[in-house]
């Protein structure tokens, strides 16, 4: 089985334009999270897909590899779909460019669920961690995600979710943390597709897939990350990774 992780990486972000090229302790965002991902070892290529001939440069002067998109993507799976659509692979990887903290485990568990999927019933997976403060499980640029009693997506939110209607029902609520893999042919499918209502609404492009009936499988995690969406998210990185090298 094949696998490829590519880093969709797209200079202009809406809400913190420029941040993967910020600097991160002494490196950009966009090289920290290459870097992560190489050296977890269990991929058999890393590549960043990129808009931006600054980014780019970033990539390969620090001896990585990088592809140049050819055309404008509204979403991170439209960017990488046109970077792999012409390698062999079976399963991408799909790695944010603003989450940095990536680690081997939580990767590994995402590699799992293609191997014990016998029957490729399962067209993604992804990661979630609970949410336990209030302005976290508020905030909408933490997407939530609520799954069935398998741990399948049921659909992901900008909103809380489930709304706890009784009170006296404790249930934990999860954000969906944009580390995800899939079947090739999911994503190539996905490429081709237009966007869907519900994606549209949301700005969430994993709706996209969950209404075109894609199996979505949600791995659960402890681990923390900081995905850098605003200043304040990357000057909490910055302290993390002092933390790191003390």
């Amino acid at each position: 089985m094949k696998k490829i992780a590519v880093i969709p990486a797209r200079f202009e972000a809406s809400r913190f334009p420029g941040k993967l090229m910020k600097d991160l302790c002494g490196k950009s965002v966009i090289l920290r999270t290459y870097e992560a991902a190489l050296h977890t070892g269990l991929f058999d290529q890393v590549l960043v897909a990129t808009d931006s001939d600054l980014i780019y440069k970033e990539i390969v002067e620090n001896g990585g590899e990088a592809v140049m998109s050819h055309k404008t993507h509204e979403t991170g799976s439209d960017r990488i779909a046109e970077a792999v659509e012409n390698y062999e692979a079976d399963i991408i990887i799909n790695v944010q460019g603003d989450e940095p903290f990536t680690n081997k485990a939580d990767l590994e568990k995402l590699i799992e669920v293609f191997e014990q999927d016998v029957n490729k019933e399962i067209s993604l997976a992804s990661l979630m961690h609970e949410l336990l403060d209030t302005q976290d499980i508020n905030n909408p640029n933490n997407v939530k995600v609520i799954t069935d009693l398998e741990g399948n997506a049921l659909y992901f939110s900008r909103s809380a979710i489930p709304f706890a209607r009784d009170e006296s029902i404790k249930q934990p609520i999860f954000k969906h943390i944009g580390i995800y893999a899939f079947r090739k042919q999911a994503l190539i499918d996905f490429y081709n597709q237009s966007p869907t209502p519900l994606e549209l609404v949301e700005k969430i492009e994993c709706i996209r897939y969950l209404e075109h009936g894609k199996k979505i499988k949600m791995i659960k995690t402890n681990h923390l990350s900081i995905g850098i969406d605003t200043p304040s998210d990357l000057e909490k990185a910055r302290l993390k990774f002092n933390n790191l090298d003390n």
